[in-house]
């Protein structure tokens, strides 16, 4: 055997386990995936999602098609990806909804965590509570004053019973102090916002990408922002724990899961995906257009440990408030 025959065959000895390992590696996805999401279509839910599918399916193999699965809130899009086969072709987009579950129900025909691996954070959209431009109140602490000294006098306004803004009121309510305010649940924001504008319901706690509109129109007064610090687009808007409520944090946010089960390997190359396709400049761009905060370097572990906080959060909320989905 000459030298060039032995170099060969240390070449090949020492590339055998990279090939090997090549080999063995999911091919993800091994045809067109379909990403749920439990939300209507052409909702601040689904055109992240659309807009996340099209970009990964220019890098990935096989297409990503978003199935929309409406119907009992988020359960029947959910349950259908509990129970879908554990290959990573089933992928759930969900929301902040997704931590409500444990809360709002004693019996659901799926577990919210044991069922689910948690793949991707995507990003969190902040809240902003409004009040009518004639409402007495001018800032946070005139607000709380005002409700503290009014109890179950005044009324607010939420997009639906069990929603995230609902339970995002209820939170502030509950963390300045208990204060009793009535609550008048609409089917979505858009039928809320009337009410609200024209004074018959003076408050509204809303995402912020709904909200801004009304406030850069002054149609709507802001009074506070629920992020931690001010956000670039409403710098002059001061937060929660400046107006008087410490550590009131509050958000919509997103997240990809896969059921329970899913090989890690598979797991993994959906985050990486995911993640790339969220470091895009312009994906970042339309998404920070409906004023979502990207994540674009989440794990499956820090998203897991993300839903964890977010359950632990907002399950005693839910059930002090006597919530349930109506």
């Amino acid at each position: 055997m000459n030298r060039r025959h032995i170099l060969g065959l240390g070449a090949a000895g020492a590339l055998a386990p990279f090939v090997a390992h090549a080999q063995q590696a999911p091919v993800w996805p091994t045809a067109p995936g379909r990403i749920v999401v439990p939300f209507a279509a052409g909702g601040p839910t689904d055109i992240p999602a659309r807009l996340l599918a099209d970009e990964m399916s220019k890098f990935l193999p096989n297409r990503l098609i978003v199935e929309n699965r409406t119907g009992s809130g988020v359960l029947i899009g959910t349950d259908a990806v509990a129970k879908a086969p554990k290959d990573g072709q089933t992928i759930l987009y969900t929301t902040v909804g997704h931590a409500y579950l444990p809360g709002l129900f004693e019996h659901l025909p799926f577990d919210p965590v044991a069922d689910f691996t948690p793949c991707a954070f995507i990003g969190q959209i902040p809240m902003i509570l409004m009040v009518n431009k004639d409402f007495p109140a001018h800032n946070l602490p005139d607000l709380i004053k005002l409700l503290r000294d009014n109890p179950g006098k005044y009324d607010y306004a939420s997009s639906g019973n069990g929603g995230a803004v609902h339970l995002g009121t209820e939170l502030f309510l509950h963390m300045a102090g208990g204060l009793r305010v009535n609550h008048i649940a609409f089917r979505g924001s858009s039928a809320a916002m009337p009410e609200v504008l024209s004074g018959r319901i003076p408050m509204i706690f809303d995402v912020a990408s709904g909200a801004l509109p009304y406030i850069q129109r002054g149609e709507l007064r802001a009074i506070a922002i629920s992020t931690r610090t001010r956000m670039p687009y409403l710098p002059d808007l001061p937060t929660f724990i400046e107006g008087g409520v410490p550590n009131f944090e509050c958000y919509t946010w997103h997240m990809a899961m896969v059921p329970s089960g899913t090989p890690m390997p598979v797991v993994n190359a959906i985050n990486a995906a995911f993640n790339r396709a969220l470091a895009l400049p312009a994906v970042q761009e339309r998404l920070g257009q409906m004023l979502m905060n990207v994540t674009t370097d989440s794990t499956p572990e820090s998203a897991a440990r993300f839903l964890a906080s977010e359950m632990a959060k907002w399950t005693p909320v839910i059930r002090s408030a006597g919530i349930r989905p109506s």
